[in-house]
C-alpha cells in the first residue's frame, strides 16, 4: 500500500527550499519526527528519508534526536557489521588472487 499526501500550492510556496529539494527535505524531516515519536524504527525512518544507515544516523545527532536503541537494533547492526566485514575480507582475497595472476 503506498501513500500519497497532498500539500497545497500555497503552502508549497511558501517553502524555503529550492524545487528540487522540496520532496527529499519533507521525507527527511517526516522521518525524523516519526523516529523521534517512536511511531516509525531506525531501518523504516532511513528508508523514508531514502539515506543509508550512517547518513540518518548523523542526521538523528546533528538533530540531537536521541536513537531508539535495543535488542533489535543490535541484532540490525551486529548482522550489518558481519556483512561489511565479509564483504572488506572477500574484496581482499579478490585483488590479491588478481594480483597473484
Amino acid at each position: 500500500m503506498a501513500l500519497q499526501i497532498s500539500i497545497s500550492d500555497s503552502i508549497v510556496q511558501a517553502l524555503r527550499l529550492p524545487e528540487q529539494r522540496i520532496e527529499q527535505e519533507l521525507r527527511r524531516e517526516l522521518a525524523i519526527a516519526l523516529y523521534a515519536q517512536d511511531i516509525l524504527s531506525f531501518g523504516k525512518a532511513r528508508e523514508l528519508a531514502e539515506m543509508d544507515q550512517y547518513e540518518f544516523g548523523r542526521l538523528l545527532a546533528q538533530r540531537k534526536v536521541e536513537r531508539h536503541y535495543g535488542l533489535a537494533e543490535l541484532d540490525d547492526d551486529l548482522t550489518y557489521a558481519h556483512v561489511i566485514s565479509r564483504n572488506v575480507f572477500l574484496s581482499g582475497l579478490v585483488s590479491s588472487e588478481t594480483k597473484d595472476a
